[in-house]
């Protein structure tokens, strides 16, 4: 589900609709008239959105800059804490002689040369339980 968005009012809910409006007309009769209204009202509907998102974010910035300065923690953590949807993430991985490796091409080659042993090894296990099922038929 997505999460909710309080930026998102009626009037951003009315650029949508007129958005998936003009969507269904294209579907219906792709003209090129019908192709360059879609692509308007996308564009509107993007930069609207867009547009309030921004203004929410900066209300927010500055919420959290005024509880900052009067020293009311307990809402300036909680208004962070909304801003914590994204984190981002370092790749490390170990290379074959126990080093670490954070750059993107040397780990895909690292995994690249992992798998590839993983893989090339035959299984001996499917061999044996092949095995135990032709002795259990013969006895």
């Amino acid at each position: 589900m997505k999460q909710h968005k309080p930026w998102f009012d009626e009037e951003s809910f009315r650029f949508l609709d007129q958005r998936k409006q003009d969507k269904m007309q294209w579907l219906q009769d792709p003209n090129p008239s019908n192709v360059d209204n879609l692509n308007t009202v996308r564009c509107e509907a993007t930069r609207h959105c867009r547009n309030k998102e921004n203004e929410y974010f900066k209300a927010k910035i500055g919420e959290l800059e005024t509880n900052s300065k009067i020293k009311n923690i307990s809402y300036l953590y909680r208004g962070i804490s909304d801003f914590k949807d994204y984190q981002p993430r370092t790749k490390i991985v170990k290379g074959e002689k126990g080093d670490l490796v954070t750059d993107c091409h040397s780990i895909l080659v690292r995994q690249r040369n992992h798998f590839s042993r993983l893989f090339s090894v035959p299984y001996m296990g499917l061999v044996l339980l092949g095995r135990q099922k032709h002795i259990q038929q013969n006895h």
